[in-house]
């Protein structure tokens, strides 16, 4: 018997508890940033999801390994935003 499902559920629930504490902030402040947190949260959630489902042995040698790179980008493009932002 196999470990590797329930440690991927620990990792889903960490991203998807990470991703409602930031839409709590989003939601008291309005700040853009925090929903940008949120929905890379998301995505990260769902790359352990998806290598599950469709039984894919090694994450980074795959398409989905994309979807990660895209929650560092949202979160790299919000902060950079929000820099500009806040300097104007």
């Amino acid at each position: 018997m196999s470990l590797l499902p329930v440690l991927n559920g620990a990792v889903i629930m960490g991203y998807a508890v990470a991703s409602v504490f930031f839409l709590k902030f989003w939601r008291r402040t309005g700040d853009r940033l925090f929903l940008a947190f949120c929905a890379s949260f998301l995505l990260l959630a769902a790359v352990p999801l998806i290598t599950v489902w469709l039984n894919i042995p090694r994450e980074e040698q795959s398409a989905v390994y994309l979807l990660r790179a895209a929650a560092f980008m949202i979160i790299i493009v919000a902060i950079v935003l929000n820099s500009r932002r806040s300097r104007s």
